[in-house]
């Protein structure tokens, strides 16, 4: 393949997900070109370490891209739409701008009417699962993708990314993301709320042993997940807020979601403070809990089948 003939993809936002993506992307074969503008020291060193093209300016990021890929916190989807409209109007070819973001389908749907008229076409897409790891042998995240152009943001599945397609409009895509996200991630709200609640009162060693008693696969979960969740909490605030005005009404579960939100809030602000902070020691120290009491209670019983 020549330089000419090579795929050149653009990855807006140089975050966890956005350079393993990139760096699946490279590894098959693609340009992959992002920017560093204003981002951190550690997302500076994330990119040079993937090995991923750095350019200067937006303009340059999308002028001889074949696909723009926006992959960053829900909250920015709109303003990285509208920062790189006037850019992608000024590209060599007529690339496709697919929004991976945790968003409602009414925000998708406002994605498409601001990027509208600048020469391009968009696609909805939605990540379900984690970054893309360096094992080329494992599938790594599911894109599902729709919109007019679904079919043709598709071609990247050649190129190492995981894509289904949707037969719906812009919008389908994030519809799926958000009602799988609503399931997993609030129920990790719900477990981090009521674990709380249960060791204010002093009950956190009789509701572990009750879960271990009557729902093992619920504790097994929770003490994986929540940990887990704390250095994400801070992300997962926006996509509550989508989740809810995708719900809509109070009386559709819409509350449930801006709850979650304001406690991963709390959560994002215990985790960042100086220091280990009660709430996340107190939600660190049922998991690790949990965690000692699952793994005891799995060699007991290999133990008493060995005999």
């Amino acid at each position: 393949m020549t330089d000419r003939d090579q795929i050149v993809v653009a990855i807006v936002g140089a975050g966890e997900m956005g350079t393993a993506v990139g760096r699946r992307l490279k590894s098959r074969g693609a340009r992959v070109l992002t920017s560093v503008q204003g981002r951190s020291t550690a997302s500076k060193q994330r990119v040079h370490r993937m090995g991923l093209d750095v350019v200067d300016s937006d303009a340059e990021l999308v002028r001889e891209a074949d696909f723009v890929l926006s992959i960053v916190p829900p909250g920015a989807a709109i303003d990285v739409a509208r920062q790189y409209r006037t850019a992608l109007g000024k590209t060599a070819k007529n690339p496709i701008f697919a929004d991976c973001n945790a968003i409602s389908p009414a925000t998708a749907r406002r994605i498409g009417e601001i990027l509208s008229g600048s020469g391009f076409r968009y696609v909805d897409a939605g990540i379900i699962g984690g970054p893309p790891p360096t094992d080329l042998s494992i599938a790594g995240p599911r894109f599902y993708a729709s919109g007019a152009d679904a079919r043709n943001f598709a071609a990247l599945s050649r190129y190492g990314l995981d894509i289904a397609v949707l037969d719906g409009p812009v919008g389908a895509a994030s519809g799926l993301k958000l009602s799988y996200a609503g399931l997993t991630k609030g129920i990790t709200a719900l477990g981090a709320a009521m674990i709380a609640a249960a060791t204010k009162e002093g009950l956190a060693d009789a509701l572990r042993g009750e879960l271990a008693r009557t729902q093992p696969q619920i504790l097994r979960r929770l003490a994986r997940q929540i940990p887990a969740m704390f250095p994400k909490a801070y992300r997962w605030i926006a996509e509550m807020n989508e989740i809810a005005q995708f719900l809509g009404d109070d009386n559709r579960g819409a509350l449930l979601y801006r709850g979650a939100a304001s406690l991963y809030e709390r959560i994002a602000a215990a985790n960042s403070a100086s220091g280990k902070s009660e709430d996340i020691r107190t939600l660190s120290d049922f998991c690790a809990a949990a965690i000692d009491s699952l793994t005891r209670s799995s060699n007991e019983d290999e133990s008493s089948r060995g005999r």
